[in-house]
């Protein structure tokens, strides 16, 4: 269903019942339809509402076409020259865009749960309105700290390459080649799962122009790390050990910087959801979200 949110229409579904809420919150790219059914549903059979959202400039929520995009090439220079990038939003905005959904659903409080760039949404929102969040858990995310090990760089070319928004056929060739790459590696999604997974989501929304805009708003968060010594939310940070595209370092400095956080690091896990994983981190998140109050 479309709903306002921060002023601008966000597209969300919600599963489960009455109790706590729980928002999930996808990656760079993603739409909510991304997040396994597996964990949706075991998250709804443990009594909690499930709330998942498409990140705003992909799915089936608003566009920012309209907006000037800079060069990503010229803007990782600058960044690294110290020089600012006049941005198209921010990951603040997103998180603000995560809240209003709450409030559009009337949700005083969430355990949220972000994966790679949700992650950090998910952060930003802990920064942003502590008093909202009943938890915060932080998978295979950084903490956007400059120093940190980079992507493999043959992952790094490949998401450089994106091809346009509407070949089909194309998109399709080039993220399954693309999930190949970042999957688990002792977990590997079979091929036709791939495809069929991606088919549905390109025929849901074949308009991938934001992941640039979204890749700006990443890149532009390296001064989040500094802040998340502030953060109060009770925190569980997941990654995996063969992560290619956030490396587990990322994932260590995150929960070093946050007070008090949990780190939980899954053996085999790359940068993916398999079925394996699932059953993994599903019994760190429910224990998780039971020590937190309200759950």
């Amino acid at each position: 269903m479309q709903i306002k949110a921060n002023g601008i229409n966000i597209e969300v579904e919600e599963t489960g019942g009455q109790g706590p809420a729980v928002m999930l919150i996808m990656g760079l790219g993603m739409q909510l339809t991304a997040w396994p059914e597996e964990l949706v549903q075991a998250l709804a059979e443990a009594r909690y509402r499930v709330i998942r959202h498409d990140n705003r400039d992909i799915g089936l929520s608003r566009k920012f076409d309209n907006l000037k995009t800079p060069n990503l090439i010229m803007s990782i220079i600058k960044w690294r020259l110290g020089m600012k990038v006049r941005l198209p939003y921010t990951l603040k905005d997103m998180a603000q865009d995560a809240l209003g959904v709450l409030d559009a659903l009337g949700v005083a409080k969430a355990h949220v749960v972000g994966v790679s760039m949700g992650g950090m949404i998910a952060q930003r929102m802990a920064l942003a309105a502590p008093e909202r969040l009943l938890s915060l858990t932080s998978i295979m995310s950084s903490s956007g700290a400059r120093n940190l090990p980079q992507a493999r760089a043959d992952i790094a070319r490949a998401m450089m390459k994106r091809p346009r928004s509407g070949d089909a056929a194309a998109l399709l060739e080039y993220n399954a080649r693309l999930l190949r790459m970042i999957g688990s590696p002792a977990y590997p999604t079979p091929e036709t799962e791939i495809r069929q997974r991606l088919k549905a989501a390109i025929e849901r929304s074949l308009d991938l122009s934001g992941v640039q805009r979204q890749l700006l708003a990443i890149g532009g968060d390296a001064q989040r790390a500094g802040e998340l010594s502030r953060i109060a939310t009770p925190a569980l940070i997941i990654h995996g050990r063969h992560d290619p595209l956030i490396p587990l370092p990322c994932g260590e400095d995150t929960a070093r910087r946050i007070p008090g956080a949990r780190l939980v690091v899954i053996d085999g896990m790359g940068h993916d959801l398999p079925p394996q994983v699932i059953e993994l981190i599903l019994p760190e998140m429910l224990a998780h979200f039971a020590r937190s109050n309200g759950a």
